[in-house]
């Protein structure tokens, strides 16, 4: 019977540490963020972050977007939106100092994301798959900063944002 309980706690013990750290590291957590217009636009969206082991599922839907063109798409440093700039967002999210870049290729900020490229009616499907940061509140985690949608391309080599113009929608993370 001892050894039956004894085996038991063991057994909850294990189960709970890894809990722990399956949380500790996000695995499995999810976050997501509902963009407003902003700058004058029409944009709108909404944006899932979902954990997958060491990177993150980023998928969304946009609307307003200007017809068959690219957008830069990035995590911002702050979870405010409030200003009609969006400039209350701050600069993108960068807890390691890198420079601006294109991610999966070098250096590059822990919030720089692939371009939303929209179709003849500016509406666009997004989905990427991200390293850099995480789905919690940690150093690298998004939860309680903002999501922001550029006017223009983000060109991936501008110092210290890559060129890609006005925010025109914006969305805390949460």
């Amino acid at each position: 019977m001892i050894k039956g309980i004894s085996f038991a706690m063991s057994t909850l013990v294990v189960l709970s540490l890894t809990a722990c750290q399956n949380m500790e590291h996000g695995t499995g957590q999810k976050a997501s963020a509902t963009l407003e217009s902003r700058s004058g636009s029409t944009a709108q969206g909404t944006v899932n972050f979902t954990w997958k082991g060491h990177d993150v599922l980023v998928t969304g839907n946009f609307s307003g977007l200007k017809p068959n063109a690219e957008q830069g798409f990035h995590v911002h440093e702050k979870g405010d939106c409030s200003a009609p700039d969006a400039n209350s967002a701050g600069g993108h999210f960068n807890p390691d100092a890198k420079a601006h870049g294109m991610p999966g290729s070098g250096s590059h900020h822990a919030g720089d994301m692939p371009n939303i490229k929209s179709d003849a009616n500016g509406n666009a499907s997004y989905s990427a798959t991200i390293s850099g940061f995480a789905v919690n509140s940690g150093s690298t985690g998004i939860l309680g900063k903002s999501v922001v949608v550029h006017r223009d391309p983000d060109d991936y080599k501008s110092q210290p944002a890559g060129n890609s113009g006005p925010r025109i929608a914006c969305g805390l993370i949460k």
